[in-house]
């Protein structure tokens, strides 16, 4: 008689990790939606927990409910992608709540928006000086 296997914990970081890859979103795309580092993002798909508030936000960002990551398996998400997508055709529909492009050109925006506020600065200070 074959002995019952114990179904293995959730890891809740690393189904960020892997939910997070199957959408083609970056850790530092992550960590500036999410107001956090790319340590910070890092170190929290390390957890096997995670605060229910980060897991939240989370959640959101990556535009999926929280059971999704308290529940994803790589063997259900292939089924499902395999159930759901039977051919690459381009009617098909993209539930997603950003799109990584957008949030590339919105990271870049907003470093160029920073590195301008610099400029401008160092400008009023020389113009102080004389």
């Amino acid at each position: 008689m074959k002995a019952a296997t114990m179904p293995e914990p959730v890891h809740e970081g690393r189904n960020v990790k892997r939910i997070r890859e199957i959408l083609g979103i970056k850790q530092d795309a992550l960590a500036f939606e999410l107001g956090l580092s790319q340590q910070a993002v890092s170190q929290m798909e390390q957890k096997e927990k995670l605060e229910p508030e980060l897991l939240q936000k989370v959640a959101s960002q990556l535009g999926v409910p929280v059971e999704a990551i308290k529940n994803f398996s790589e063997e259900k998400a292939v089924n499902f992608i395999s159930n759901t997508f039977h051919d690459n055709s381009a009617g098909v529909n993209n539930h997603y709540n950003f799109n990584p492009i957008d949030k590339i050109v919105e990271l870049y925006d907003a470093l160029l928006k920073s590195e301008r506020e610099k400029i401008a600065l160092l400008e009023r200070m020389m113009e102080e000086k004389k």
